[in-house]
């Protein structure tokens, strides 16, 4: 596919239009409040869409179909956890939001346990978010390379200039503004994508039910009950259908719950209902993106007549496929007309933006309201810092995206896979702060630990799967902080 000027002309204009935008649409900043947490207006629907633009990265947007091509729908049972980890979210840890002026996840760990394991959980965070971000925005530039054929450096900056812009100038308003512009553009584009390759389908929706349905093989199978692999397989295959209930649940309550990346948009709600109003919109709005994109992927099973992906070349290089990552990136190279190329370019840039913004607008506001401010700034102060955290690390993560080269560096799996390190520890931390009142800030802080360190131990030295990370993370911080709690109390009855 040779990008044409009307397809270099829509990406110009949506990239220049979502700083104009995003930046208008934010009005001025007068008060960290108006600049991290959009002055607590932001309306629920808005911030229902930007979280699932959020989390929506460019490795979403080919990947689950990709994941479909290859196998089927099992991972829509993690979906569904994703929903009850939502209304679990929504149901427990929103009320404890709302009790105060919280200004950051962080924020409750402080009025519960102190301002130390407040300023220790939002470093943690800071350092693994930057990690995994900066990894992210690297590879969320391989597809558009893939694509457009420029190279690393130049897909970086062009993802990561024009969203540092709006973000730096517009604060949480225009991140959430323009997440809610990106989601549309890159559901646009996918959905054009699906409407073409169903007009190169004889019989439309009666090939993608042969090619699923073929030798005896059902790719729309969603639920596994297949138990026949033992114990050792229930927990090293990550879609039994009891693994990914629980770890889907389990990923959600972290991620939403406990994240500051997603967290801030719920704090920037007028009211808890809105809140709530707002995460049970993402939970329904996610569970039909996911089976669309999935639905997407089988599609394309029919469309390239069930060959497998290793057996596809990329007609541009003549290489067979190496993952089944590329085989949405092929479709749009080899198939798009001109105009709908832009478009489906333009949604890819849209579901990387919306992600970076999310890590950048984090970044800034744990690190200066968790970290650095004090009572005694004044307003013009506390904006001048929360703008300069987020140049800092809007281009901390652009420079240190561009210090990878080499997509199949393992170095990128590690640093995807880093955030998830936390998550156990972290929700578990929560936890102990919501439901185990006589647990105080030392024994949180050492259920903390052992929570992260156990998990590191997991992800990095067993064939344990992925959706049981979290929780296994949870149930060591819960068992370590009331572990030290009986010790410390039976200690102090001897003496």
């Amino acid at each position: 596919m040779n990008f044409s000027t009307v397809d270099y002309f829509i990406v110009i204009v949506y990239l220049v239009g979502s700083v104009v935008f995003g930046v208008l649409a934010a009005g001025k900043q007068k008060s960290t409040n108006d600049y991290f947490l959009g002055g607590k207006e932001l309306k629920w629907w808005m911030v229902g869409f930007s979280i699932v633009a959020s989390e929506t990265s460019t490795l979403t947007f080919i990947s689950i179909p990709g994941l479909a091509y290859k196998s089927n729908m099992f991972f829509m049972q993690l979906i569904i956890g994703y929903f009850i980890g939502r209304l679990l979210v929504t149901m427990i840890f929103i009320p404890a939001y709302y009790k105060g002026e919280m200004e950051t996840a962080y924020d409750f760990l402080g009025k519960r346990f102190g301002l130390g394991l407040r300023k220790f959980t939002s470093s943690v965070f800071i350092v693994t978010r930057v990690l995994a971000s900066g990894v992210r925005l690297f590879a969320t530039a391989i597809p558009v390379h893939i694509i457009t054929g420029l190279d690393y450096p130049t897909s970086i900056a062009i993802i990561g200039i024009f969203t540092l812009i709006y973000t730096y100038l517009g604060g949480l308003k225009a991140v959430v503004t323009m997440d809610v512009v990106q989601m549309f553009i890159y559901v646009g584009g996918a959905v054009a994508s699906m409407v073409l390759i169903f007009s190169f389908l004889p019989n439309g929706m009666a090939d993608v039910v042969k090619y699923a349905t073929a030798d005896g093989t059902n790719k729309f199978e969603i639920f596994n009950l297949n138990f026949s692999g033992g114990f050792s397989e229930f927990f090293t295959s990550p879609y039994t259908l009891l693994g990914a209930f629980i770890g889907g649940t389990f990923l959600t309550m972290a991620s939403h719950g406990t994240d500051q990346l997603l967290v801030q948009r719920l704090l920037g709600c007028k009211t808890k209902k809105e809140s709530q109003k707002a995460l049970m919109l993402d939970a329904t709005l996610i569970v039909i993106q996911f089976g669309f994109f999935m639905f997407l992927g089988l599609c394309l099973y029919a469309f390239y007549h069930g060959t497998p992906f290793n057996q596809l070349t990329l007609n541009s290089t003549g290489l067979n496929l190496t993952s089944s990552d590329e085989i949405f990136p092929k479709f749009i190279i080899e198939n798009l007309p001109t105009g709908l190329a832009g478009l489906v370019i333009a949604g890819v840039l849209a579901s990387a933006m919306g992600t970076l913004s999310s890590a950048i607008s984090s970044l800034a506001s744990s690190t200066y309201l968790d970290l650095f401010k004090n009572k005694s700034s004044n307003p013009k102060t506390e904006i001048f810092w929360s703008k300069i955290f987020t140049l800092l690390w809007g281009v901390v993560l652009i420079g240190g995206a561009m210090l990878f080269r080499d997509s199949k560096n393992p170095v990128v799996e590690i640093g995807l896979s880093i955030a998830s390190v936390t998550y156990g520890g972290l929700l578990g931390t929560f936890l102990l702060g919501l439901f185990f009142k006589r647990i105080d800030q030392m024994e949180a802080f050492f259920g903390f630990i052992s929570g992260i360190l156990t998990m590191a131990y997991i992800i990095y030295f067993t064939q344990i799967a992925y959706t049981w990370y979290t929780i296994i993370g949870v149930i060591m911080t819960l068992f370590i902080a009331n572990l030290i709690w009986i010790i410390r109390k039976l200690t102090t009855k001897k003496i």
